[in-house]
């Protein structure tokens, strides 16, 4: 069964999705701007198109059916899009002509990218670059589902069907409260010879937490992973408070750590010397992402990034 799509219109999409979110049709046609009569008659025309019902009435109000939350998943797709495309036109309005989506990972954005990004946005007031913080494997998901048109991620997720170079090194660093048994000493410790501790990590698909967790698993060790949070400085916070001690990007961590009174000691595992990698997905060749990608890789930006933002 095929359906004429162009029977949609943005309106009542948007009514669908307001039914699902909010659960009650007198909301959701306050949310379209509908009168009640009106929201009541669009729902049930989507309904004839589609020719089964997307959502079962209640005396409570509205609950998706299997058809329901298949349209309103698209819809809500088709609506960011509208709006995305909507934004693009009037930018090109005030002169910016291009826009990258550019998804990078947590290190890279910490470390590297923000004086980077406004560096480019000064040579290239013209194209405009949309960032997506993810961690390392979302980020290569995002390159290859199209959802970005350039990624930068810690190097170890497959690449398989992308063009990479390296875009910079960094270094993972034991992050301790002070006073704490490992922070008196300088010297490189390696990660099994702290896994007696409980620690603190970012969440799942982070390239630090799967480095740990591979270390300890050929140790044959448990991780006594105590807190997941989603970033450098929440780690910090519970660090700081004795919940457990982690392991972070030295540059990234310096200034948070200086903050909050905490020490940081070297790992000796050869996986604490890091590459990030920048990739697009292959055979897409763009003038756009091609120059934008010469940029970020050539080391004489770190001084330029470093001179423009003082």
């Amino acid at each position: 069964m095929s359906y004429n799509l162009a029977r949609f219109d943005l309106v009542s999409i948007r009514l669908a999705v307001a039914c699902a979110q909010t659960g009650s049709l007198t909301a959701a046609a306050r949310a379209s701007h509908l009168a009640l009569a009106a929201a009541s008659r669009r729902l049930r025309e989507l309904e004839n198109a589609l020719g089964e019902p997307l959502f079962e009435r209640h005396a409570r109000g509205l609950l998706p059916t299997a058809a329901g939350r298949i349209f309103v998943r698209h819809g809500l797709s088709l609506l960011q899009t509208m709006e995305q495309l909507g934004a693009e036109l009037a930018d090109l309005q005030q002169g910016i002509a291009r826009h990258i989506r550019l998804c990078c990972s947590t290190a890279a954005i910490n470390q590297f990218l923000p004086p980077l990004l406004a560096h480019y946005a000064r040579l290239q007031p013209q194209v405009r670059v949309d960032l997506e913080e993810q961690v390392s494997e979302a980020v290569v998901v995002a390159l290859r589902e199209s959802r970005a048109d350039l990624g930068i991620f810690v190097e170890g997720p497959d690449t398989t069907g992308l063009e990479t170079q390296v875009f910079r090194h960094d270094e993972l660093v034991l992050v301790l409260p002070a006073g704490h048994r490992l922070a008196g000493s300088k010297t490189p410790l390696a990660f099994v010879d702290a896994l007696d501790e409980e620690w603190i990590s970012l969440t799942s698909g982070a390239a630090m937490l799967q480095k740990q967790q591979q270390t300890a698993l050929a140790a044959n060790r448990p991780l006594r992973l105590r807190m997941q949070v989603r970033s450098f400085d929440a780690v910090c916070h519970m660090v700081a408070s004795s919940l457990g001690i982690a392991i972070l990007p030295k540059v990234a961590a310096q200034p948070i750590m200086r903050a909050m009174k905490l020490r940081s000691r070297p790992l000796a595992d050869s996986w604490a010397q890091r590459r990030l990698l920048v990739a697009r997905p292959s055979g897409q060749p763009d003038a756009g992402i091609a120059a934008l990608i010469k940029f970020l890789v050539d080391p004489s930006q770190n001084a330029k990034a470093k001179a423009s933002k003082q």
